[in-house]
């Protein structure tokens, strides 16, 4: 892959174990007993910033499906869109 992916997968590797850290935060909240409202602000943080790294892999996922199509045929192109379409549907 070019260095313009191994910036972003940097990125998403660092953006996943500040998830990780938010978890573990998360989950000793709920054993210390505290209030419902902070835990699902957290959990709701927590929620985002994975959402948030989805849609940029789904992005790299569209650009490579675009990138590898390049002089292809319509009718092609037109299926990779449709794949890169059902996995939107699939996982969001």
């Amino acid at each position: 892959m070019d260095s313009n992916w191994d910036k972003k997968r940097k990125a998403l590797i660092s953006r996943l174990s500040r998830v990780e850290g938010q978890l573990r935060g998360i989950q000793r909240m709920m054993e210390e007993e505290q209030d419902c409202e902070p835990v699902a602000q957290q959990l709701a943080a927590a929620r985002r910033a994975l959402d948030k790294a989805f849609f940029e892999t789904m992005a790299c996922a569209m650009e490579q499906e675009l990138c590898n199509s390049s002089g292809k045929p319509a009718a092609e192109v037109e299926n990779q869109i449709r794949h890169i379409t059902g996995l939107l549907s699939k996982y969001s």
